[in-house]
């Protein structure tokens, strides 16, 4: 069973001729929605894996409500302990220019009443993998790592968006998964030694005794644990929307670590997940199959 405690938002898109300067009004050419939220998408990436998955987490009692989990509901994700918030559902207010260049306002909403309390809703048990991001209150990320702990479930902890106050909590969770900028920021945050990523990932790894895995988009994935480096290459591809393949890489990975997959067979099948994720525009309708990654790993 794979455990999400994480955000749920609606997407609010708009395509535009360019992005208005502050105070200016530019003209529009499209809108549309689409479910989001870093929990939601890896929820759905993890669901579409084959895994067995469930989500804590929020929305509110507005029309955006079921428009946000209408993915997930439609794949089998356990949706029983999302609650209802007295705050609006989270979105994502989303500028696109006609370069591809974009502005996003992300408006928390319910996400922000995912509160420590919630997470006995999910019910761990041992032998679970519990994957978590940083748009949910750090109290909210720091109680499920404990939780995980005491259940002896096995902690995910995908450090994105950047947050400087979530820095202590990543020597908690068994796996650290970042963008190679958000590792970066951590390592100089933690004072970690090393004249490049890689002896940095590895002084991670040692001085926590965890495992830390960096994307690096088109270049595939680093890990490093205690004992070892272990390094995937990406499909080559050309992408056409790269939002959302983070969080394909993160649901996928813990879906493969979930099966008793080793670590290197897990990161070649979340990195071709998330190529695969890059082949189509917007973030939860881009996920893949799970036999179209293995197709494309064949």
């Amino acid at each position: 069973m794979i455990v999400i405690i994480g955000s749920i938002n609606l997407d609010l898109i708009a395509t535009v001729h360019r992005l208005p300067k502050p105070g200016e009004t530019v003209p529009g050419d499209t809108f549309v929605t689409a479910p989001g939220g870093k929990g939601a998408n890896q929820a759905l990436a993890a669901r579409r894996a084959g895994a067995s998955t469930r989500i804590v987490g929020a929305v509110g009692n507005d029309p955006f409500a079921g428009e946000a989990l209408e993915l997930l509901k439609a794949a089998g994700v356990d949706l029983s302990a999302v609650h209802q918030a007295e705050s609006a559902t989270g979105t994502a207010h989303i500028l696109v220019d006609r370069e591809g260049e974009n502005t996003i306002a992300v408006v928390p909403g319910a996400n922000a009443d995912v509160l420590p309390g919630h997470v006995a809703q999910a019910a761990l048990a041992a032998g679970n993998h519990v994957l978590l991001q940083l748009e949910i209150p750090i109290e909210t990320v720091a109680a499920s790592i404990e939780a995980a702990r005491k259940a002896e479930a096995i902690s995910i902890l995908n450090t994105a968006p950047y947050r400087p106050e979530a820095r202590d909590l990543l020597a908690g969770a068994d796996y650290v998964v970042a963008n190679e900028t958000e590792f970066d920021l951590y390592a100089d945050a933690l004072g970690l030694d090393g004249e490049d990523r890689r002896a940095r990932m590895k002084a991670f790894a040692a001085k926590t005794g965890r495992t830390v895995i960096v994307t690096l988009g088109g270049e595939g994935a680093w890990a490093a644990t205690p004992d070892d480096f272990v390094t995937c290459p990406s499909m080559k591809i050309t992408p056409v929307d790269t939002v959302g393949a983070g969080d394909t890489f993160c649901g996928y990975l813990a879906a493969g670590l979930s099966e008793g997959l080793d670590l290197e067979t897990a990161l070649r099948q979340a990195t071709v997940a998330g190529a695969l994720a890059c082949l189509k525009p917007g973030a939860q309708p881009a996920i893949p199959l799970r036999r179209d990654v293995d197709a494309a790993r064949a």
